[in-house]
């Protein structure tokens, strides 16, 4: 069986980029990505402008360019899932869903999924009218209500691109001031479909088979209501796609594993890169960069070894 040289772990930004890098370098790699289509979360981005040098680009380009560019180099992208690693003396051996590989070091890049609310209501009316990604599903709102939860970047982004479809947008923020960038704000901000509801907390998603309302309350004045909504876009963050894996780095108190940009853990041999690792901004062209480096120590780490 062969040994590679790094196996990684997820096919997002951080996961590609590392394919990109660990190719170029010389060494011997293999990806495994649970999805067929690559590209991580980005690919549920309907525009990307923030990625230096490609202004306006959808997610979903960004993220099958990123993959093509690593295919064209010749790195190996398996569509697998990981289910177990463990040590094998000098290796690591990792069973995936349809095969067993050894690696001499390992970059996990899983990523991250989107937080969920755990009110009544969502987990049954999940792809019923309640959707943790606008650009996928905001389509299917044309000419309805909607609400958007949460108060950062997506959030915003999802209340703005919804606007285009549906015909009133509630934009239902738990504090009384939003998060995310200012840009982003004041467009949201000059949509007259887009009403803001602050210091407002969902209690309730409502529906018999398909969202027909949505329960909140102020949590100032403690005043309860009921929105008649046809969709509810739940943007509250992330959550580390770390699973109930027993063989994972050490991870802070919410699940992401502790390392810093060189992406070394906790375990000699294991590297963090992307939104599965501790750091201040989960974006594209930090995950991207947090490929880079996790090659980059893999090189040292190899020759040290």
């Amino acid at each position: 069986m062969e040994t590679f040289d790094t196996l990684i772990i997820g096919g997002g930004p951080a996961g590609l980029t590392a394919a990109i890098y660990a190719k170029r370098a010389g060494l011997s790699m293999v990806c495994l990505d649970p999805s067929p289509m690559g590209g991580g979360q980005i690919v549920n981005t309907y525009e990307v402008d923030n990625y230096p040098g490609l202004p306006g680009i959808s997610g979903m380009q960004l993220g099958m360019e990123m993959k093509k560019h690593a295919e064209k180099l010749g790195a190996d992208i398996r569509v697998e899932t990981v289910q177990s690693v463990e040590k094998d003396e000098d290796v690591w051996k990792v069973t995936s869903n349809k095969e067993t590989y050894l690696t001499k070091t390992i970059i996990l890049c899983a990523g991250a999924s989107n937080r969920k609310l755990g009110v009544p209501g969502e987990k049954d009316l999940t792809g019923a009218g309640v959707s943790y990604c606008a650009t996928c599903d905001g389509a299917f709102f044309r000419n309805k209500v909607t609400a958007v939860i949460g108060g950062g970047d997506v959030a915003l982004e999802d209340a703005i691109f919804l606007s285009r479809f549906a015909s009133k947008v509630y934009l239902i923020h738990r504090r009384d001031a939003f998060r995310g960038a200012k840009v982003l704000q004041d467009e949201a901000l000059s949509i007259d479909k887009i009403q803001v509801l602050y210091d407002t907390i969902p209690d309730e998603i409502q529906g018999d088979g398909q969202v027909n309302g949505l329960k909140v309350h102020n949590k100032k004045t403690g005043e309860s209501q009921v929105l008649p909504v046809n969709g509810v876009f739940i943007a509250v963050g992330t959550e580390p796609n770390t699973h109930d894996w027993s063989w994972l780095p050490e991870r802070d108190e919410k699940g992401y594993i502790i390392a810093g940009e060189d992406g070394v853990t906790s375990i000699p041999g294991i590297f963090a890169a992307g939104d599965v690792r501790t750091k201040q901004l989960r974006q594209v062209i930090t995950a991207a960069a947090d490929g880079a480096n996790a090659v980059t120590s893999v090189q040292r780490y190899l020759i040290e070894h």
